[in-house]
């Protein structure tokens, strides 16, 4: 699995390009204003972009959707509780004081223990509510292992979690989605949040002090 992690001012957003070293297929997640950034790359590399995942909907993980669909027209899926937070991302933007550009519908919303497939790679959805509604993690990894690869979005971050004072948050329902979703991987799993840096299941377990 080969990544390409990018993040621009002013919020500093990890956008994630994923692709399968073997077929050449891959997914966008969370395309914001980096998307440019993973656009060039994509195509320098000659990939195929099959999918645009979307851990949730608020404005600085979605701002790039538009420009991520005219460039590889492959379909948008969101989870369909954060729907009402993607119909008014350019209102959001707008109250931080930043410009997002109309985001096009969704074209699939992830169903319950969704599985989705590029290349040689297979992406387990789970349902991680508490940042927000709809918030998902995706688990990434060869369809011929057990060995994942987690990208949070803003559910986890190293030393830190999501916040829950916007609406729709919920402290105790994200401490509880990290437990039950993503604490039961590996403690060597890697884990890709939205904004920081990467971390591990192990490292987070041992000294997270918001999982305590």
């Amino acid at each position: 699995m080969d990544i390409v992690t990018a993040a621009v001012p002013p919020i500093f957003k990890n956008g994630f390009l994923v692709s399968c070293e073997e077929t050449g297929e891959a997914v966008y997640i969370d395309p914001g204003d980096e998307v440019d950034d993973l656009i060039a790359r994509a195509r320098s590399a000659t990939l195929k972009v099959t999918l645009i995942l979307l851990t949730h909907a608020h404005f600085d993980h979605v701002s790039g959707v538009a420009r991520a669909k005219a460039a590889c027209g492959a379909p948008v899926w969101l989870h369909r509780d954060d729907l009402p937070l993607y119909d008014h991302a350019v209102d959001q933007g707008r109250m931080f004081g930043v410009h997002v550009d109309r985001q096009p519908p969704v074209d699939h919303f992830y169903a319950a223990d969704q599985r989705l497939i590029f290349g040689r790679y297979v992406v387990d959805v789970r349902h991680t509510p508490g940042h927000c509604p709809g918030g998902v993690c995706l688990a990434i990894g060869r369809a011929d292992t057990a060995t994942r690869e987690l990208f949070v979005g803003d559910t986890l971050f190293a030393g830190s979690i999501g916040r829950t004072d916007l609406p729709g948050g919920n402290h105790e329902q994200l401490r509880r989605s990290i437990h039950e979703q993503l604490l039961v991987y590996p403690d060597e799993t890697i884990v890709h949040p939205g904004h920081g840096p990467g971390t591990t299941v192990g490292g987070e377990r041992a000294s997270n002090p918001f999982l305590r």
